[in-house]
This record gives C-alpha cells, sequence and structure tokens, in this order.
C-alpha cells in the first residue's frame, strides 16, 4: 500500500495544478518564489511521463490566454521583401526619361480674308451689261480646232475685240488656239476645268481648286496670259463663287442677249437655226448689251455672226467693257436756203423824202 507524503502544512500537486488553471497569476508569483527548487521536483503523471510545474503551468496559461482573448483573423504575411543588391555593388540610377518631344501643329492655313465684291447688275452681283454704251461679244466653251480659227477671222475681218471663255480641258488639249486668241489681242475668262454645272455650290476650297486648275493650263500655253474675267457655267452664279472669282483678281460675267445657239430643237433644220440666233441677237442688243454665244461644235453660231457682224458694227461701237466710247458723229446738215430779197420802189422824181421822226424819250 502506497502512501502520500507532503510537509505539513502543504496542499496536495492536484490541488495546485487545479488552482493555476483557474488563476494563472497566482502560479506565476509562486514560481517566481519557488525559483529553480520547483522545477527540480519531478511530478509523476498518468502516463508515466515526467514534467515539470513550469510546463504544466505553462500550458495552463497558454490555455487561460486563449480562453480569455478571441482569436484574431488570420492576416496574410507580407510578401518577401526583394532581396537587397550587395554592398559591394551600386545599382546604377535609371537614366532620365525625356521629356516628350512636342510636336508643334501644323498651322492652318488661315482662310483668305473676305472680299467685298463691288454690286453689280446681274445674279450675285456679276454683270450683265458692260456698263457703258459699248456693246461686248463672248463665245463659250472653246477653244474649238473648226469654229474657234473662223471666228477669230470674223472677228479680225470687222477689227473687233471679243471675251473667249476657256474651258480648262479645252485649253489644254489645244494651247495653240490659246496662243491665237491672245496673239490677236482677245480676252480671256476662266469658264471651270471641265464645264461644271454646279460649281457654285461647292465649298470656297474646292472653287479655288478648280479655278486655279483652270487658269494654270491656259497659262501652259501663255504664261503671262491675264485672265481678268470669271463666267459660270449656264450662268449659275452664287454668292460664294462669284466671291472667290473675285479673290482671283477674276471679274464675274453673266449676259444681257442670249441666243440660245447652244439649244437644238427637234425639227429644226441648220438654216433656221442661223437664222434664230440673228433674229434673236438682232431684236434684243442695245447700247451696253453683254452678248452670250458659243464657239465650241456650233457651226450655226460661225455663220449667224457672218450676217451679224456687218450689222453690229454699223449700229453699235462693238468691243470691250472699259474701252473709250467713240464720240457720236453729228449727222451731215443740211445747207439753209437764201431767202428772197423784195426789190425796192423806185421814188418818183422831185418827190421830196420825209424826214424821219425819232420819238421822244420821257424823263
Amino acid at each position: 500500500m502506497t502512501g502520500t507524503h507532503r510537509a505539513p502544512g502543504t496542499l496536495p500537486l492536484e490541488t495546485w495544478l487545479e488552482t493555476a488553471k483557474k488563476r494563472p497569476q497566482i502560479l506565476l508569483g509562486t514560481l517566481v518564489a519557488a525559483g529553480l527548487l520547483l522545477t527540480a521536483v519531478p511530478i509523476p503523471q498518468s502516463g508515466g511521463e515526467n514534467t515539470s510545474v513550469m510546463n504544466v503551468a505553462a500550458q495552463a496559461v497558454a490555455g487561460r490566454i486563449t480562453e480569455k482573448q478571441p482569436e484574431r483573423p488570420k492576416t496574410e504575411e507580407p510578401p518577401a521583401a526583394a532581396a537587397r543588391p550587395a554592398a559591394t555593388q551600386t545599382a546604377a540610377p535609371p537614366p532620365p526619361t525625356p521629356e516628350a518631344t512636342r510636336t508643334a501643329p501644323e498651322r492652318e492655313e488661315a482662310a483668305p480674308e473676305r472680299v467685298t465684291v463691288p454690286k453689280g447688275d446681274g445674279p450675285a452681283s456679276s454683270l450683265i451689261t458692260t456698263g457703258s454704251q459699248v456693246v461686248m461679244l463672248s463665245f463659250d466653251d472653246g477653244p474649238d480646232p473648226n469654229e474657234t480659227p473662223k471666228i477669230l477671222a470674223l472677228l479680225d475681218k470687222y477689227q473687233v475685240k471679243a471675251v473667249f471663255c476657256l474651258v480648262g480641258t479645252q485649253a489644254q488639249a489645244h494651247p495653240e488656239l490659246v496662243r491665237q486668241i491672245v496673239d490677236a489681242g482677245h480676252v480671256l475668262c476662266n469658264h471651270t476645268w471641265d464645264h461644271d454645272l454646279a460649281i457654285g455650290k461647292k465649298k470656297p476650297d474646292k472653287i479655288r481648286d478648280d479655278l486655279d486648275r483652270t487658269a494654270a493650263a491656259i497659262r501652259a500655253a501663255v504664261p503671262d496670259a491675264e485672265i481678268p474675267y470669271f463666267r459660270a457655267p449656264g450662268g449659275n452664279f452664287t454668292d460664294r463663287l462669284v466671291e472667290v472669282a473675285y479673290g482671283k483678281q477674276m471679274t464675274s460675267l453673266y449676259w444681257e442677249v442670249d441666243p440660245r445657239d447652244w439649244f437644238h430643237p427637234a425639227g429644226e433644220t441648220y438654216d433656221q437655226r442661223v437664222k434664230r440666233i440673228v433674229d434673236e441677237v438682232k431684236k434684243n442688243t442695245r447700247p451696253g448689251s453683254i452678248v452670250l454665244a458659243h464657239d465650241f461644235n456650233q457651226p450655226a453660231t460661225t455663220e449667224a455672226f457672218e450676217r451679224l457682224l456687218p450689222w453690229l458694227t454699223e449700229r453699235f461701237q462693238v468691243g470691250l467693257p472699259g474701252d473709250p466710247v467713240r464720240p457720236a458723229e453729228p449727222e451731215p446738215s443740211t445747207p439753209a436756203e437764201p431767202e428772197p430779197t423784195t426789190p425796192a420802189t423806185p421814188q418818183p422824181s422831185g418827190s421830196a423824202t420825209a424826214p424821219e421822226v425819232t420819238p421822244s424819250v420821257p424823263a
């Protein structure tokens, strides 16, 4: 029979363990006081393993703290810091980032200044008349290799200067005719590159491109050619179109007399067309008129002007706007017939002549 031995006035070991579990602070104080003595005393466990009061107390405190303190949420460990380079290796500083090279924005082409178009008497301030007594002839859509030389010969015969409104494609195709027109002293007019009837509705830049292209074709034949006039195909002038042309130093020409020589109604014979052109010009022309005609593929027009030029030059001064107006020739005067004289009545001889009486003037 095995007994249990303990010092008088001491508590059994099981009591200490129970106390340590319930009041860990008492255990800690006891451990400090007991020191190494307590740690040296082996305590038999039911499982036969030896341990110490320090271990048991530590386990008890650990269990108590675990019971009192709520479990902390687990946090992810921060990633390991990147390994630093060895002290002997000095990392080269990164090259300075060059400043972004700023590309200067392309300067937008300044919009051309608005021009003030002189007031004209036609659509969009184009010109219907010459502004004087001079009648002007104009020929459109050429030059034409068949009809233009014939028109030039007729004008030379009657010593008349006219305006030729040239299409760019025709001028490019027949530069020799452009030179003939200029050499004969006639005036040039820009009539667009390809007779564009809708050019007046386009944007100003498109209009300028067309007029510049046409002028370039004309000046390819005559480098120093002056082009003072512009005519819209079909007479389709707009304010924008007239303004752009005027910005190119070209005055816009309309017309007052249009014989519609370009119109070929069904059933009209060649002779009837010639007569119609002649009749329309004679009927509507007056001092200052601008007459529209065509030298492109219109043989009836050429024949009509063979008849018209003698009539026109006899009745009007035919030439260009700005030509000095010739003074009207005075009509020849008819000499006045001498008045009949009455013979004097002879007086009888010896008769006295009555003295002349002078009436007195009152004061």
